[in-house]
């Protein structure tokens, strides 16, 4: 399954750092930028500007070319993709107990990159702060109850229910059922306005 070339690039800097054992806060300070933005970057959440990445890049120490060696740039997309459920790929966007992300698709569509994933959430689940993410969101209950906190305001979801918004907005999502949890999430990113 090829992933969108964002998705590729944040993956592989999460990927680089790690097995170099370098820590987020190392990786920051190195490339001159907060803790808060190499996460974000690492977890998908927002778009680094390419003065940011380069940075990065050589924060890791590693070559430019290399760096973008394997970076798959094939614009010849299906017209149409099946991908099978076992296809899904698993990924940590935070560390929040609880919290099972599976990527089903990543695309560039009109206007920036779109990440679909299945968001599996254990009863009790729940993130200990207000997250932002630089996309509008879309979230589908598959199965469960879900209470989103967006803006200080309770939004309570349950299956076959739905919500869309802007990431940008202080949000945190909970499982304030008995049962297991399951989302559809869309992340429709926005190119960064200057």
């Amino acid at each position: 399954m090829q992933e969108d070339i964002i998705i590729q690039i944040s993956n592989k800097i999460k990927e680089k750092r790690k097995s170099k054992g370098i820590t987020v806060q190392e990786l920051a300070d190195k490339a001159d930028v907060s803790k808060g933005l190499i996460s974000q970057i690492e977890n998908n959440r927002t778009v680094p500007s390419l003065l940011v990445l380069v940075n990065i890049i050589r924060a890791l120490n590693l070559d430019m070319n290399e760096f973008f060696n394997d970076i798959n740039q094939n614009k010849q997309a299906a017209k149409v993709l099946v991908i099978k459920k076992d296809q899904y790929q698993g990924f940590e966007k935070e560390n929040a107990k609880g919290f099972f992300y599976k990527r089903v698709l990543t695309r560039n569509i009109k206007g920036g990159p779109t990440d679909i994933v299945l968001l599996e959430l254990k009863p009790g689940a729940r993130r200990n702060q207000i997250v932002k993410t630089d996309a509008y969101e879309y979230k589908y209950v598959i199965q469960g109850t879900v209470e989103y906190l967006i803006n200080n305001e309770k939004y309570t979801l349950e299956s076959g229910d739905s919500i869309f918004f802007d990431g940008r907005l202080g949000h945190k999502p909970s499982n304030i059922g008995d049962d297991t949890a399951l989302l559809l999430v869309v992340y429709f990113f926005q190119e960064n306005e200057k």
